[in-house]
């Protein structure tokens, strides 16, 4: 397999059921990419050193999915110059609302792009546009979805 370009970060296992959906969306695609389970909060050097090295290691692109007040992404963000996009869990307690307002309520100077409330699908489209804009082939396969989209 190709290279990772698109790298997905979640906190919990528990985020996978809701993240197949960007994963299914991204092998659809072509694009190739990595994931990794780690918690900001409970195994923060491991967030740390995946994030620092996530350029080098030649990803264009980062989805980092969440639940509750936990906005990994934006620990991810604080570690990396790649564009990131934030994928809030719906949570018991509130619904996702929490994990929703810690990812779009970022301070200057640290953006997090978000996508709704388990949202999955549409991060892996999003970063597949991203690496579009400089990647033809990715720009085409999102071209010929929306194309096939807008058809059914």
């Amino acid at each position: 397999m190709a290279e990772p370009l698109v790298g997905i970060i979640m906190g919990s296992t528990s985020d996978l059921p809701v993240m197949e959906a960007c994963t299914q969306q991204l092998e659809e695609f072509g694009v190739p990419y990595e994931l990794v389970i780690a918690s900001a909060h409970r195994s923060p050097a491991k967030v740390h050193e995946w994030a620092s090295t996530a350029a080098d290691r030649g990803l264009r692109v980062i989805i980092a999915a969440a639940g509750k007040a936990a906005h990994l992404g934006g620990v991810v963000a604080a570690y990396t110059p790649l564009p990131i996009i934030g994928v809030p869990m719906k949570t018991s307690d509130l619904g996702g609302m929490d994990s929703l307002l810690s990812m779009v309520q970022m301070p200057s100077g640290v953006p997090v792009a978000c996508v709704a409330i388990n949202g999955a699908k549409n991060a892996a489209i999003y970063a597949t546009q991203i690496l579009g804009a400089t990647m033809p082939a990715y720009r085409e396969r999102v071209v010929s979805f929306k194309q096939a989209m807008a058809e059914a």
